[in-house]
């Protein structure tokens, strides 16, 4: 078994530089920091040290980092977060890092040089060099598969995306386009697809897909959906990609352009709270966030007490149909 001495040896540093690289504590010159990583990975060494050594600079601060909180989804998430640990007697340092993956790797090394306890992660940056150094670190994703080793939460994706085209199908929809995002095959959320796809052609359907990633502008968003049903009038059932695109889409065929479609059915996809205040006749897939919450909370406190949790935590998803 490779020990912090053969890093070091190899490194040709001292068993205290190589530790130091490990907490990120104090001034090393970006070269040694490089020397020693490189050491590590040519040993393959896995420092589980790094994770107990945490818990001995206890901050009672939990970082929370997801996408953006202007997200009905996120936003409740976020909130709900906030709230649970606050009365577990942590506070919370919220930052939002929509495919900013160098603000991600820096809430990362705030955990390893302990001026957090934990994170609790949702962002859709993927392949974070910084995961993959470090075993047993008390962080846990949250609708995101980060690797193999830290704990996620999410909810039945496949099923939500069978209930919400089995919905549109029931309602007499024939022409049935969803709208997803480029990473569908990389995050939970991808799963939503294969099961709108798998629902179409057990129905004997043709598949629409329509790419409106989560981070465009509305301007382009909405210029790609009109220009979508001006090219697909036949279209008789939307599934959107979340409730917000839902809207979207419900204010954009009602204008007078689209007289001529027939108006098609559209569900969303979320559930929130505050838009099923907004918008109570919406059809939606309801994800239950107060679950996901306190299952990722609970499983951070595992992580956090040095136990291991599953790997993988699934909820189911609801129908919500006005």
């Amino acid at each position: 078994m490779t020990k912090i001495d053969d890093v070091a040896k190899l490194a040709n540093v001292s068993k205290t530089t190589v530790s130091r690289v490990l907490n990120n504590r104090g001034y090393l010159s970006q070269k040694t920091i490089d020397k020693v990583h490189a050491a590590m990975d040519s040993l393959n060494y896995q420092p589980n040290a790094a994770a107990r050594q945490l818990n001995k600079n206890k901050t009672n601060i939990i970082g929370l980092l997801f996408p953006a909180v202007a997200n009905p989804f996120f936003a409740e998430i976020v909130e709900l977060l906030e709230k649970k640990l606050y009365e577990k007697g942590y506070k919370t340092l919220i930052g939002t890092a929509m495919h900013d993956s160098n603000k991600e790797e820096d809430y990362v090394n705030q955990l390893l040089s302990h001026q957090l306890d934990g994170l609790i992660v949702g962002t859709h940056n993927l392949n974070i060099d910084l995961y993959s150094r470090f075993k047993g670190l008390p962080i846990v994703s949250i609708e995101r598969k980060v690797n193999e080793e830290i704990p996620s939460v999410r909810v039945d994706n496949y099923s939500g995306g069978v209930k919400a085209t089995e919905f549109l199908i029931e309602h007499g929809a024939k022409h049935i386009l969803h709208t997803s995002e480029h990473s569908i095959d990389s995050m939970p959320s991808g799963q939503r697809h294969i099961g709108y796809l798998d629902t179409i052609a057990k129905n004997g359907l043709t598949p629409y897909n329509l790419i409106v990633d989560f981070d465009m502008t509305n301007e382009i968003k909405m210029k790609i959906l009109k220009d979508f049903f001006i090219d697909h009038p036949e279209i008789d059932g939307i599934f959107a990609g979340n409730d917000l695109e839902a809207a979207m889409i419900l204010n954009l065929i009602r204008e007078p352009i689209f007289n001529f479609l027939a108006q098609p059915n559209v569900i969303g996809y979320d559930g929130t709270k505050i838009m099923r205040t907004v918008l109570p006749k919406l059809p939606t897939i309801i994800q239950p966030t107060d679950e996901l919450t306190t299952k990722a909370i609970e499983t951070l406190e595992q992580r956090l007490n040095g136990h291991k949790p599953n790997n993988e935590y699934v909820f189911p998803v609801s129908l919500y149909n006005g």
